[in-house]
């Protein structure tokens, strides 16, 4: 009886997770004879044997993959018997352009951690210890499909000792890409001033008694390099500080391990499951105070505190050899400025930052930043989305033309879709920054290069808004066709995005600081009804109030507020105690008088900010939506208290009662805590008020929140709270930020539909 035969074909990330020799034992497990490769797609498998192991095979396929990959799709089709004699890996092949999802890059496993500790180990102390299970993928790859001549470990070739582990299907570094030891592989040196350390257990000890001694160190990572210093140092946090030009944002930790983490913050189950989890992100959490591991000065005027874990051989070694326990480990750059990754780019600029470089000779691919996540209100949240995210995001598209999406201009992503993927790129940043823009131009043109997208083919979508510096890029470009997207618009889609359910209607609201609306005003508080393929169309938003400086009031607060404070009638000096307003407020206000440099707004995020102002914040915002979180701070810890009035008025949310609410208390001296309280819970209370009424007269269940605002915790659990009895589903962004790092996301959306429309 000639037996059965099928072809296999797997979509997602299922290329540098170890899939392929997964399978190998998989089929062998099966009795069963056949290849598998990888292929453009993803992994390509051809399987002949008895019915039964067939069946098992796929089964197992389904529900027990290798922990690190993410499987999208399965396709199996039967096949013509070949009569094979064996089980085989093939050498990938290219026939057409590839579409399969790169995988993040790992964490380093338990199992290399012992290796590593283990003085009779062959890689005993090394720092690129790696395996299928673990190490850089999306950081050293150079191509597809993802082999070892396409990484930066191209110009390493193996030993004997290890091409024969890697060549062994029964062994874990069996086609692990990076895979090298000491005497064969890249290692670590130090560079202190006109000096080399050389050797990697002497440039660690030496870092190490560098850190200890209050030095801040450069130290070449996966993505590019951190500064670092102790973070229980306050002399020597400080000195980042200045060095870094960063004032006040807050810095991330790494702990040494999650025991350490614990004493820093209050870690829920669901913190903790996102501390530990392969993207080893920085997850914020309350802080815990008085801990004397952490200086008041990497997170000051903030009751949160970014954590993360060694998630490097690296960052065990430094530890190992005495590191303190907790380390600031933040960006290497200058505020504002993307991460270095390059060698040469890291000694020019952070010469006058770091004390000494701890540099690796592995190169990096692409830079790429830490993540920035937290257990949200709504299920996680990611605020910055890179390393251990990038490059896929789950998002299935209708299978179009390529469509390259190049974001906003804060926090910027790009997002390009190929046959129906679509691949999301790390945070790139504010493009406002010359190195910025020039970072977002290098992932523009590695990731068309690395799916081999011609420009001519492009879809290339934009931010509506004409003065955007992506905007400009894009219309110089040369795509087939050019689109623009409101950005609310692309905030509501990129949520739906993610659920792919594509025509549901929703009622979505995108609450922002900024953006560019229909009729060239600036929006940042918008209710829309409709879904993806349809569109959504404007039905409510925060009443228009004058924005002195237009963009330029989200630095200052009191500028913000006298917009907003000139809609009210009987208002007090502003300019006298308690609120002491300074002359900047003056100034806006005869912009305004005379309508100069004046524009409409209808931001929700500057009404946070002229708030800010009115309890106090009036000095200048030294990091983006610095005064709206120091607003949320001040609302913390109190008790309930009654909710200012913030009335839906059948289309426009009226702040005026609000503001009226806020200046009233503060001069009978009023605690300003109770103030920012009540402040927080009149937006959701009249946010739910203008929801149940829309959702009635649409008949619609599904409520979607997105943008900026809803970064904010506590606003999201005074809805959440006031919700729980409605028969209302709830969409918030979780695989892409809800800031404008999702934007793209959502403008290849509303994109890829409005071709399919037009085909139709």
């Amino acid at each position: 009886m000639m037996p059965s035969a099928c072809s296999i074909r797997v979509r997602g990330v299922v290329q540098g997770v170890g899939f392929r020799p997964y399978v190998y034992r998989l089929a062998r497990a099966n009795t069963l004879k056949g290849w598998v490769l990888n292929g453009e797609e993803g992994v390509e498998i051809y399987l002949e044997g008895a019915e039964r192991g067939l069946q098992a095979f796929v089964r197992d396929l389904r529900t027990r993959p290798p922990a690190a990959a993410a499987i999208v799709e399965i396709e199996v089709h039967r096949a013509q018997s070949l009569g094979l004699t064996e089980f085989t890996i093939r050498e990938s092949q290219r026939r057409e352009r590839p579409t399969v999802r790169i995988s993040p890059d790992l964490p380093v496993c338990d199992a290399c951690l012992e290796e590593l500790f283990d003085p009779s180990n062959r890689r005993y102390r090394y720092p690129y210890i790696n395996c299928t299970n673990c190490g850089p993928r999306y950081t050293v790859v150079l191509g597809l499909p993802y082999d070892r001549p396409r990484t930066t470990m191209q110009n390493w070739p193996l030993d004997e000792y290890c091409a024969n582990e890697y060549q062994d299907p029964g062994n874990r570094r069996f086609h692990a890409q990076p895979v090298a030891c000491s005497a064969c592989g890249p290692g670590y040196y130090l560079r202190l001033d006109n000096t080399v350390v050389p050797g990697n257990e002497e440039s660690i000890r030496k870092a190490v008694l560098l850190l200890k001694d209050g030095s801040i160190l450069a130290v070449k990572g996966l993505g590019g390099y951190h500064l670092a210093c102790d973070a229980a140092n306050s002399t020597a946090v400080i000195a980042l500080r200045e060095r870094k030009y960063r004032k006040e944002k807050p810095f991330a930790v790494m702990a040494r391990n999650p025991k350490v983490a614990r004493g820093l913050v209050k870690l829920s189950a669901e913190t903790e499951e996102l501390l530990v989890s392969r993207a080893r992100p920085i997850v914020l959490a309350p802080a815990r105070t008085g801990s004397s591991e952490v200086a008041a000065e990497v997170a000051p005027e903030n009751n949160e505190l970014g954590v993360m874990l060694p998630y490097t051989p690296l960052h065990h070694l430094l530890f190992a050899a005495g590191a303190p326990k907790t380390l600031v480990m933040t960006s290497a750059n200058r505020s504002s400025e993307p991460i270095a990754f390059e060698d040469g780019e890291a000694i020019s600029r952070l010469s006058g930052i770091a004390d000494a470089f701890l540099i690796g000779e592995r190169p990096i691919a692409r830079r790429v930043d830490d993540s920035v996540v937290r257990a949200g209100t709504f299920g996680p949240m990611i605020l910055r989305r890179s390393r251990g995210y990038a490059l896929g995001a789950d998002a299935a598209f209708p299978r179009t033309r390529p469509i390259l999406a190049v974001g906003a201009d804060l926090k910027n992503t790009i997002t390009l879709v190929v046959d129906g993927q679509a691949f999301v790129s790390q945070h790139i940043g504010d493009l406002s920054d010359y190195e910025s823009f020039c970072a977002f131009r290098e992932t523009i043109r590695d990731m068309i290069s690395m799916y081999e997208v011609r420009p001519e083919e492009l879809l290339v979508v934009h931010d509506s808004h004409p003065e955007y510096v992506s905007t400009a890029h894009a219309l110089g470009l040369g795509g087939f066709r050019l689109q623009s997207v409101q950005h609310h618009r692309a905030h509501i889609a990129s949520v739906v995005a993610e659920r792919g359910d594509w025509s549901r209607r929703i009622v979505g609201v995108s609450f922002d600081g900024t953006g560019y609306g229909d009729g060239g005003n600036i929006w940042g508080g918008e209710i829309f009804v409709g879904s993806v393929t349809e569109g959504f169309e404007r039905v409510a938003h925060l009443r228009s109030a004058p924005l002195p400086g237009g963009d330029g009031a989200a630095q200052y607060p009191v500028q913000a507020a006298a917009g907003f404070l000139s809609e009210l009638d009987s208002l007090p000096d502003l300019t006298a105690e308690p609120f002491a307003f300074p002359k900047r407020y003056k100034d806006a206000l005869n912009l305004i008088d005379k309508k100069v440099r004046t524009f409409a707004t209808t931001s929700v995020g500057r009404l946070f900010d002229a708030t800010a102002a009115l309890l106090g914040f009036t000095r200048e915002i030294t990091f983006e939506g610095q005064a709206a979180m120091w607003l949320e701070q001040l609302a913390r810890g109190v008790p309930a208290t009654e909710p200012y009035p913030f009335p839906y008025t059948g289309e426009e949310l009226d702040f005026r009662p609000l503001l009226h609410s806020v200046i009233s208390d503060r001069r009978r001296g009023r605690d300003l805590c109770e103030i920012a309280y009540a402040f927080h819970g009149g937006i959701a209370r009249g946010l739910y008020d203008a929801l149940i009424t829309i959702c009635k007269v649409e008949d619609i269940p599904t409520v979607v929140l997105s943008g900026g605002v809803f970064q904010n915790e506590l606003l999201q659990e005074y809805l959440k709270e006031l919700l729980k009895n409605e028969k209302l589903e709830i969409w918030t962004n979780h695989a892409v930020p809800p800031n404008d790092g999702g934007i793209s996301l959502g403008q290849a959306a509303i994109a890829g539909f409005s071709v399919l429309n037009r085909s139709n």
